[in-house]
């Protein structure tokens, strides 16, 4: 049950960078998804109850802390949400390989995403592309919370299991 869950957390991740590369948003339902698969997991998961606690106070804090940083323009809206969802799931444990993972991937996608921007965009590029790319407009962060969740998966007491299964653990 917790590697389905796993999988499906890691999935919807996933999702959830393409739709934002796409879009520019990251839908409430998808971050909604993700916390409550995540809750029940900790359910399921048979961690003592102070590990429970500190996975919620981790994306607790989370929350608090990404709310801050769109409140200041620095997240939009679906990031600052999905961002203590994934947390839910890393736990003490993993949640500074996320970070730190999360942060460098997110500056690489910032500084390609600004360098491109200021090149031309061929003409027969998918409208999506055009859209990501435009002057003004965010950055899909998205991406880069995916890939800290992917990176600091098998940190993760929750999320471990699934890459054992797929031979990807450390």
């Amino acid at each position: 049950m917790m590697t389905i869950a796993g999988l499906a957390c890691l999935s919807l991740c996933i999702f959830a960078a393409l739709h934002d590369v796409a879009t520019l948003k990251i839908p409430n339902w998808l971050n909604a998804t993700i916390a409550g698969l995540g809750l029940s997991a900790l359910a399921v998961s048979g961690l003592p109850l102070t590990s429970i606690g500190w996975h919620g106070l981790v994306a607790l804090i989370a929350f608090i802390v990404s709310f801050g940083l769109f409140s200041f323009g620095v997240f939009g809206g679906g990031d600052a949400k999905m961002i203590p969802a994934v947390a839910l799931w890393m736990g003490p444990v993993a949640i500074v390989p996320f970070l730190v993972w999360t942060a460098f991937i997110g500056g690489g996608i910032a500084l390609i995403g600004l360098a491109a921007r200021y090149a031309p965009i061929p003409q027969a590029a998918p409208n999506w592309v055009a859209n990501t790319l435009s002057r003004g407009e965010g950055v899909p962060y998205g991406v880069a919370i995916a890939g800290g969740a992917l990176m600091a998966a098998s940190h993760s007491p929750l999320l471990s299991a699934p890459l054992g299964l797929i031979g990807l653990t450390h």
